[in-house]
């Protein structure tokens, strides 16, 4: 198998201009340094505010996962955001499709890499792998995307944020 997808390992402005169309600015930070905002530490991307951290030798589906929490989190969490995107376990299902989905807006990079790549970091699904998941069950992601507005019925993306406020307890 390949090594898995960096940031370093493709251009970057095709990327930035992606998150920038929903509002979120891609940081680098230098190497070795320790990555602000990052939930997972060591070399995963991290969330401030409208800011998305990474290194050259950050996943690029780290990168693209916690671009995914930004854009589905409520206006609340977004405006707080700092490290700890919560929201519910659906949320973090709809998190990892949209992920997919916009690996396949970026030329050379796609959702069956990704999937590769999910899977080699230890993502784990009920069915096995993230391709079988994403093809016979995430009907409930696809479905959370749409109500949200961050995809049409045709599980397009839209360019929206969530925003709809986290339900009431």
């Amino acid at each position: 198998m390949d090594a898995v997808l960096c940031l370093g390992d493709r251009a970057r402005e095709p990327l930035a201009r992606l998150l920038a169309a929903y509002g979120l600015a891609l940081t680098e930070v230098a190497a070795g340094a320790p990555i602000p905002g990052s939930y997972w530490g060591e070399r995963e991307a991290g969330l401030i505010g409208a800011r998305l951290y990474a290194r050259a030798d950050t996943p690029l589906h780290s990168v693209l996962h916690e671009a995914s929490h930004f854009i589905c989190m409520s206006p609340q969490r977004r405006a707080a955001l700092a490290r700890d995107a919560g929201g519910t376990d659906l949320e973090e299902a709809a998190v990892c499709c949209l992920q997919l989905l916009l690996a396949e807006a970026l030329v050379g990079v796609g959702a069956a890499r990704l999937m590769r790549d999910m899977d080699a970091w230890g993502y784990s699904f009920r069915l096995g792998s993230t391709g079988a998941w994403f093809a016979r069950d995430a009907a409930d992601a696809r479905a959370w995307l749409t109500a949200h507005g961050i995809t049409d019925q045709a599980a397009r993306l839209t360019g929206a944020l969530r925003r709809a406020p986290d339900a009431a307890p």
